[in-house]
């Protein structure tokens, strides 16, 4: 995870060593609404499992460089807690259920183009991300009686990357507001990646399945140039 996060953050020096003549700098903030994802899988000799990623609210915040006119560099950090249901499928019946607590944060990098028409007080944006995901579990297992089974508490780092478009409104020379909508994915694998087999994160050999994460939202943009 070190290393992914230091690959990413020389990326971005080196853009912004190279963005430095252009000389223009935007901090954003953002707030999010997260839709809910399903998720299912088999794991441990065909044991399967099936949950819910619940809804949430995202914040996060991005440094924003302008490389060439109307196109930018981000690097991003974004986070939401919330809470998975999942059920366990072994011997015929869902024997097992979970309640965790999840976080989920995301360290990217990307690119985005603005469209804005001169003396327009709206600019239009498009953009995809790439970078690390970290999800962390905390919480118990129990029958279908009540009886708690187990404690399991882990996190797993895999790829990440996302697609984002919207518009800002200025509504002033140095401050804008952000309406954008926002998916986001964490992927994963045949042998390894996040599991919540067995009521905790596994290693063992897993089918594919990846988690997605729709969003609607905004935030302010300062433009720290002028």
């Amino acid at each position: 995870m070190k290393k992914a996060i230091r690959l990413i953050v020389t990326v971005f020096m080196l853009s912004c060593t190279a963005s430095y003549a252009q000389n223009n700098f935007r901090l954003n903030l953002y707030g999010a609404y997260t839709f809910e994802d399903n998720f299912d899988s088999y794991y441990d000799l065909g044991n399967y499992y099936q949950g819910q990623l619940q809804d949430g609210f995202q914040y996060g915040l991005g440094i924003e460089l302008e490389v060439h006119p109307n196109s930018f560099v981000e690097l991003s950090y974004l986070r939401e807690d919330t809470h998975a249901p999942t059920q366990y499928y072994n011997g015929g019946a869902f024997n097992k259920y979970a309640n965790f607590d999840v976080n989920m944060n995301y360290i990217l990098l990307g690119g985005t183009r603005s469209f804005r028409s001169p003396d327009s007080d709206f600019e239009g944006f498009a953009g995809i991300m790439a970078g690390i995901g970290i999800i962390g579990i905390d919480g118990s297992t129990s029958n279908m009686s009540g009886t708690v089974t187990g404690n399991h508490s882990d996190s797993a780092t895999k790829f990440a990357w996302g697609l984002k478009a919207g518009v800002t409104y200025w509504a002033s020379k140095n401050v804008g507001i952000k309406f954008q909508g926002q998916m986001l994915s964490i992927t994963q694998s045949v042998g390894g990646g996040v599991y919540f087999g067995t009521g905790g994160v596994s290693t063992g050999v897993s089918s594919y399945s990846s988690l997605y994460q729709f969003s609607l939202g905004g935030g302010l943009v300062f433009d720290l140039t002028n």
